[in-house]
C-alpha cells in the first residue's frame, strides 16, 4: 500500500454552511504497517464471523461475542436489532476485525469532552471527515424552510437505545419539554442556539419518526450548532428510563432522592440522566442510562480506574458488507491525574490511538525518535484555532479601578507589544508556530493581515512608552501604578491540566514584569478555574485556547462576548443574555453593534448576508483589540499503534469539529494474523 500526501493548505468556501474550512484528504492507507500485536482477544475478521447456530440466514454479520449472546436467547437476532436502514460507514484502510479494545486516557470528569470527541459523537447530524459538509446520522434526512425558521427530520425506523428500546421523536420531546423546559432541571431555560429573540424553540413530533424545530425567527448556524457538541443532547435522552428520576412521572422520586443520598430530585436526575445541557457526565456515572453510542459504559467512573465502555449491541451503523460496527469490543478509558502521564503511556505504547494530552509540539520530537520502540506511528492534526493562547484582560472587571486600566486600549497595546512572541514559540513550540493575534487563519475566508499581525513586534520601548501615556507611571521600585496611585497588582489564571499552556504563562509573567506590572500566576483545576472564576467573572486576566480560526461564523467567543468562554468580556456576555443578572456588565456601544450582527447573523440562512456581517464584527473587533493573542498553532499530531487501523492519517481538531469523532471510530480495529 502507498501512503498518499496529503496537502497542508487546501482552501474550500463552505457551500452548505456558510463558513470557510480547510479540505482534508485522507489517506486510505497506513504507511509501514506491522501487521503483528501484543493483543490477546480472540480477533475474527468480520466478514467471517461464525457460530454453531448459523443456519439463521441474516443480512448482517456481527460480533462473535453478540452472537453468543444470541444463541444464549439474551439478544435476539442482529437483523432484528438494526434499524431498517443503518448508516453505512465507508472504512479508511480496510474492511476490519471483530475483538480488541481501544486503549486510551484522560483527565475524568473536568475531561468529559473525550468522550463525546471518541465513543459519543452521535447526534441527529454530524460533520463529515473534511469538516465541509453535514451529513445524515440519526436523521435521514432533514428539510429547512426558505427563511431557515423551520427545521423538520425524519429519524431512522426502528432505531434502538442500547436497552433495546426503540428510539422515537417522543425521546425528544420529553428532553425539550420536561428537561430542558423544566424551570428546577434548566432554571435559564434553554440555550441561545435553541432561541431566536429570545423565544424558544417549539419542537413537535407529528409521528413516532417526524421531529419539527420551530424557531420564532430564522436560525441560520442551527444546523452548525446542532453538529457539534450542544447537538449531542438532542438525541440524548431516553425517555422511558428518565422518567423513574423525575417528580412529574414518580411519586416517590423524594424516597429515591434520599436512598441514593442526594440533596434534591434534581441532583438525583442530574446524576442518573441529565442536566438537559449536559448528559455525559451522567453516562460516565450511571452505566445503566441507555445511549446511542457505538459504546456502552460498563462501569462508573466513581469507581476505580479504567472507566469501560463495551459495544452496543443495537448500535446502528454498518461497513460496506454489512458488518455491523463497532468493531472493537471495548474502550478503554484510563484517568490520570495530568498529561504528562499521557504522555509517557503513549510513549510506552500504551496508548492505541489518541491526539488530546499528546499532540503538543514540544513533544513531538520524543514521539518521532521512539516510533520504533512504542511500535506506534504519528498521524497529522491540522488546528482549526487560530492561536495557542489567548489572553483576555477582564474588561468587565469587578473592581472599576482594574476595569478602568484593563480597558484602556494603550495598556492591552503594551502588554501585547511586551510579549516575546518568537522567543516563546523557539521555547515551548520547537520553533513550529507565528506570532499572530486573535484572528482568523490564512485558510479562512475571513482572514486580515492587519488584524493578525497589529501589535506583534516584541519593542520594550513601545510598551514602556505607551504605558507612560497612559499615565501608569513607575515607582522607585518599578512597578507601575494605576489612576488610583497604588501599584497594578494583577494575576493571571489558568487552568493547570495543560502543561504547554502554564509554560507559556510563565513567560507571560516575565514578559510583564519588566515594563513594571506586579503579576502573580494562579494555575487551579479546571473545574475551579471555570466554574468559580470564569462563570463568576472573578478573574484579573486569563489564557485559553484561541478557537475560531478556521470558521469564526460558528465559534467567534474571542471575536465578541458570544459565550461564557469569550474571556475579555463575561460580564458583556452575560448582559447578552440577561440583562438583570447581578453579573451583567452593559457593553460599550461597538460591543452592542457586535451582538446584535451576530443575532442578525442567525437569524439569516443567506451565506453571502452572513458573511458581510460577520467581516463587520470582525472590523469591530480588530479596532477594540479586546483580545490578544500569542502564536498561531503549528501543525500537531497523535498516536496510532501500528496494528490500529482505519485511522486516517490527517485530521482536523476544532472544539467545533470534535476530533477524532467525524472519522467514525466504531470502523477502527486491531488487526492480526490469520
Amino acid at each position: 500500500m502507498q501512503h498518499k500526501p496529503i496537502p497542508r493548505r487546501v482552501f474550500l468556501r463552505l457551500v452548505a454552511c456558510g463558513a470557510g474550512s480547510l479540505v482534508v484528504a485522507c489517506s486510505n492507507n497506513r504507511a509501514g504497517q506491522n501487521d503483528t500485536t501484543t493483543n490477546t482477544a480472540q480477533d475474527t475478521p468480520a466478514a467471517q464471523t461464525t457460530t454453531e447456530n448459523a443456519s439463521i440466514s441474516s443480512t448482517y454479520q456481527e460480533a462473535p461475542m453478540l452472537t453468543e449472546r444470541v444463541n444464549a436467547g439474551q439478544l435476539p437476532p442482529v437483523d432484528e436489532r438494526l434499524p431498517q436502514e443503518p448508516v453505512q460507514i465507508d472504512v479508511v484502510d480496510e474492511i476490519g476485525q471483530y475483538g480488541g479494545e481501544w486503549r486510551t486516557a484522560f483527565l475524568g470528569m473536568s475531561d468529559d469532552i473525550w468522550i463525546n470527541r471518541t465513543i459519543n459523537y452521535d447526534g441527529l447530524v454530524r460533520w463529515d471527515t473534511t469538516f465541509t459538509k453535514i451529513i445524515p446520522n440519526v436523521a435521514k434526512q432533514w428539510e429547512v424552510n426558505t427563511d431557515g425558521s423551520q427545521y423538520t427530520f425524519l429519524l431512522r425506523e426502528d432505531l434502538k437505545w442500547s436497552d433495546g428500546k426503540p428510539f422515537t421523536s417522543a425521546d425528544i420531546i420529553f428532553w425539550n419539554e420536561d428537561v430542558l423546559n423544566n424551570a428546577e432541571l434548566s432554571p435559564d431555560g434553554p440555550p441561545n442556539w435553541l432561541q431566536v429573540d429570545g423565544v424558544p424553540v417549539e419542537i413537535t413530533a407529528p409521528d413516532e419518526y417526524t421531529v419539527i424545530f420551530n424557531f420564532a425567527g430564522p436560525n441560520g448556524l442551527f444546523l452548525q450548532r446542532l453538529a457539534g457538541s450542544d447537538g449531542l443532547e438532542v438525541v440524548s435522552i431516553q425517555a422511558e428510563y428518565a422518567k423513574q428520576w423525575h417528580n412529574k412521572y414518580n411519586p416517590e422520586v423524594e424516597q429515591l432522592t434520599e436512598e441514593q443520598g442526594e440533596a434534591s430530585w434534581t441532583e438525583l436526575f442530574t446524576s442518573n440522566v441529565s442536566s438537559g445541557q449536559g448528559s455525559v457526565r451522567a453516562h460516565m456515572q450511571n452505566p445503566a442510562l441507555p445511549t446511542l453510542a457505538g459504546w456502552t459504559f460498563v462501569n462508573s467512573i466513581n469507581d476505580e480506574s479504567p472507566l469501560i465502555a463495551e459495544r452496543n449491541p443495537y448500535y446502528w451503523k454498518v461497513d460496506s458488507e454489512n458488518n455491523q460496527l463497532p468493531y472493537l469490543d471495548r474502550v478503554i478509558f484510563e484517568v490520570v491525574e495530568d498529561r504528562d502521564v499521557i504522555v509517557l503511556m503513549a510513549l510506552n505504547g500504551e496508548i492505541d490511538m489518541q491526539h488530546r494530552g499528546i499532540g503538543d509540539p514540544f513533544n513531538k520530537p520524543l514521539f518521532v525518535e521512539n516510533q520504533t520502540d512504542g511500535d506506534y506511528q504519528l498521524f497529522e492534526v491540522i488546528d482549526a484555532n487560530m492561536n495557542d493562547v489567548c489572553i483576555g484582560f477582564n474588561l468587565t472587571h469587578k473592581d472599576p479601578m482594574k476595569r478602568d486600566i484593563f480597558n484602556n486600549k494603550l495598556f492591552r497595546q503594551a502588554m501585547s507589544v511586551a510579549i516575546d512572541r518568537q522567543a516563546i514559540i523557539d521555547t515551548t513550540e520547537q520553533g513550529q508556530g507565528e506570532p499572530w493575534q486573535a484572528a482568523p487563519r490564512r485558510e479562512s475566508d475571513f482572514f486580515d493581515e492587519e488584524m493578525a499581525k497589529q501589535f506583534t513586534t516584541y519593542d520594550l520601548n513601545q510598551a514602556n512608552t505607551w504605558l507612560d501615556e497612559a499615565g501608569y507611571r513607575q515607582g522607585s521600585d518599578g512597578i507601575r501604578s494605576g489612576p488610583d496611585d497604588q501599584p497594578i497588582r494583577i494575576q493571571l489564571a489558568t487552568s493547570s491540566h495543560n502543561k504547554g499552556r502554564l509554560d507559556i504563562a510563565t513567560l507571560l509573567l516575565d514578559y510583564w514584569r519588566a515594563v513594571g506590572i506586579d503579576i502573580t500566576l494562579l494555575a487551579e483545576e479546571r473545574d475551579i478555574f471555570q466554574d468559580d472564576r470564569r462563570n463568576q467573572n472573578d478573574f484579573d486576566v486569563a489564557i485559553w485556547s484561541g478557537d475560531g480560526g478556521l470558521t469564526p461564523l460558528i465559534d467567534p467567543r474571542w471575536y465578541l462576548p458570544s459565550s461564557i468562554e469569550s474571556l475579555f468580556g463575561v460580564g458583556w456576555y452575560i448582559w447578552s443574555v440577561d440583562p438583570q443578572s447581578d453579573l451583567a456588565v452593559e457593553p460599550p456601544d461597538e460591543v452592542k453593534q457586535q451582538i446584535t450582527l451576530y443575532r442578525e447573523i442567525e437569524a439569516t440562512a443567506d451565506v453571502d448576508v452572513q458573511t458581510a456581517k460577520m467581516t463587520e464584527i470582525l472590523q469591530i473587533a480588530k479596532t477594540g483589540f479586546y483580545a490578544i493573542g500569542v502564536s498561531l498553532p503549528a501543525m500537531s499530531f497523535g498516536v496510532v499503534k501500528n496494528n490500529f487501523y482505519n485511522v486516517p492519517m490527517t485530521m482536523y481538531n476544532s472544539s467545533s469539529f470534535l476530533n477524532p469523532g467525524p472519522t467514525n471510530p466504531p470502523q477502527y480495529f486491531k488487526k492480526t494474523e490469520t
